[in-house]
């Protein structure tokens, strides 16, 4: 099973297919039974179509990066504001991979079949089987990534897990310092309060589901690995700074 998912991966008109069924099943929850409100999808229009690597916070396993999907398919067709009538997906781009926990992607034949659509599957540094472990790169993976990247769009999510504020992965530092892509943040809110942690099932309808797509980076590519990976995490707000903002605002709203 596996070797057929990931034949099928290369092949445009199959994922196109992938994209097409995916999309049509998740629209409704992202756009109907949600809002979704997206801010700043006319930067996609200006991108090259390949080296770009774009870094996010993350709210659920599956919710954030298919409602990605959804943006960058729509902006295709010239649509910034939000998704309209989704005739995108009789034609979505095909060159976009994103970067995903091998263990994340087996629980179902839905998480299979969406892997086989542009998954590119690494081994957790941190985590496998539930246990915390202490590993290096797999210098696979960082190839797999190179390759993607050398051909199209990449989606990333430094931390590597849905918990707020968790600190950034060096890998995805090393990948950016390596590569030299054009790193785009990303924003995202309200998905963690819509969905549950795999982001497939619904835990609160009509909830506001924000998409911030910021102005590509600044980076130095000879700063060391920690300087990017800092500058990566400020971007997605995700760092010291933006934590203690957030406690700062929660401190506020109890005093009143």
């Amino acid at each position: 099973m596996s070797t057929f998912f990931e034949r099928i991966k290369n092949l445009n008109l199959l994922r196109r297919v992938v994209y097409g069924v995916v999309g049509a099943a998740t629209y409704p929850g992202i756009a109907l039974i949600n809002k979704l409100q997206v801010n700043g999808a006319e930067r996609l229009k200006d991108l090259p179509k390949r080296n770009v690597l774009f870094v996010s916070n993350h709210q659920t396993y599956f919710a954030d990066v298919i409602t990605f999907l959804h943006i960058f398919f729509a902006a295709k067709w010239g649509r910034y504001k939000g998704l309209g009538i989704p005739y995108y997906l009789l034609n979505p781009i095909t060159k976009i991979y994103y970067v995903a926990a091998a263990e994340t992607m087996k629980d179902t034949w839905l998480t299979r079949l969406f892997a086989s659509a542009g998954a590119l599957t690494v081994k957790r540094t941190w985590r496998a089987e539930g246990k915390e472990v202490q590993r290096g790169l797999d210098p696979g993976d960082t190839r797999k990534i190179a390759r993607a990247l050398n051909d199209s769009w990449v989606i990333t999510f430094p931390q590597g897990t849905t918990k707020p504020f968790a600190p950034g992965r060096k890998g995805t530092a090393y990948i950016i310092k390596q590569n030299q892509p054009i790193v785009v943040p990303i924003v995202i809110n309200g998905f963690w309060r819509a969905f549950n942690k795999k982001g497939l099932k619904f835990k609160k309808r009509g909830s506001l589901l924000s998409v911030t797509i910021k102005e590509p980076m600044n980076i130095d590519y000879n700063a060391p690995v920690e300087e990017i990976l800092d500058q990566v995490m400020d971007a997605i707000e995700q760092s010291k700074k933006y934590m203690l903002k957030g406690k700062h605002h929660l401190m506020s709203v109890i005093d009143k």
